[in-house]
């Protein structure tokens, strides 16, 4: 069992810049976590396999954050035990109100 205490997950490298500031809070605070890249729709099985794995890495919370359609988050919400947190991603569509809108109904743990 690992000693860190957040699952920090994105779906692609380019959500980075948007995480970025979260990863800056969490150091500041000494925080411990892991920065995971997964694709809930290019690596469905390693998105399973996260989710499963999250309570056994002694993750508390999830935070997760992807462009686009804003699946990730949800996806993981939907296996993980704990609570998951989804970041909103600045989109040129919706400006990131999907990620809000999804997120209003993704509180379990």
């Amino acid at each position: 069992m690992t000693d860190k205490k957040i699952g920090i997950v994105m779906g692609s490298d380019s959500d980075l810049s948007t995480m970025q500031e979260t990863l800056n809070v969490l150091d500041e605070f000494g925080v411990k976590y892991d920065v995971d890249v997964i694709s809930c729709h290019r690596t469905p099985q390693r998105a399973h396999k996260y989710a499963m794995s999250a309570e056994k890495k002694g993750y508390k919370v999830i935070i997760g954050g992807a462009g686009g359609s804003a699946h990730l988050a949800g996806v993981i919400a939907s296996m993980a035990p704990m609570p998951v947190i989804g970041i909103p991603m600045l989109t040129p569509d919706l400006g990131g109100l999907e990620e809000g809108l999804q997120g209003d109904n993704r509180w379990c743990g």
